[in-house]
């Protein structure tokens, strides 16, 4: 099958990263309230997790390919959270 591609799972944390942005600009605003921005911030995170997941398949061990799994759930789960809990809040 070719040589196998080192083992990075960067992608993934830079992924965990902007999800923790996300969230400490949705804490500014009021955690309770949501974000906007947070939430795009967030959501953006899932960008490197799907390349991370890319370079995942392509490697003999699962480990990279697991991790961005979760950071593609993760990411897009915290950002729609955060953008809903805004607009229900300008809607209340």
């Amino acid at each position: 099958m070719g040589t196998p591609v080192p083992d990075s799972k960067t992608p993934a944390f830079i992924a965990l990263i902007a999800v923790a942005i996300g969230i400490a600009i949705a804490a500014i605003q009021g955690l309770t309230h949501g974000s906007i921005a947070g939430g795009v911030i967030a959501a953006l995170g899932a960008i490197p997790a799907c390349f991370g997941m890319w370079k995942g398949i392509q490697q003999e061990t699962q480990g990279t390919l697991a991790m961005s799994v979760v950071a593609v759930l993760v990411a897009l789960g915290v950002g729609g959270v955060l953008i809903v809990l805004r607009v229900v809040h300008w809607v209340a």
